[in-house]
């Protein structure tokens, strides 16, 4: 004998369902960690963003109070960033998809 469950259970249970991605992302923002995992995202992508030559003179990338630090090695490059400041951190949140970056100081 075989058992056949009644419709409306089957549907119950779908509806308690939810795709994997939904709930990774409702996990994230419960513990508060979605803003981390960008700021961690956009340095682990901060060579296709901004390009191989701008990446090979960087010495190195930090966040604190959603500003991004980036130490360079290049005074003129420096200066030229400095100059263009709100088209990088368009192009950062842009990338990201999210206002992660409020500020980018240059050192």
């Amino acid at each position: 004998m075989r058992y056949y469950k009644k419709k409306e259970e089957i549907d119950k249970r779908k509806a308690d369902t939810q795709p994997i991605g939904e709930s990774i992302k409702a996990l994230l923002q419960a513990y508060r960690l979605d803003g981390k995992l960008s700021e961690i995202n956009l340095v682990q992508s901060w060579e296709k963003i901004m390009g191989k030559p701008i990446a090979m003179k960087t010495k190195e990338l930090y966040f604190r109070d959603h500003k991004l630090f980036v130490r360079l090695t290049s005074a003129p490059l420096k200066h030229e960033l400095n100059m263009s400041k709100s088209k990088v951190i368009e192009l950062l949140n842009r990338e990201s998809g999210a206002d992660v970056v409020k500020d980018v100081i240059f050192l």
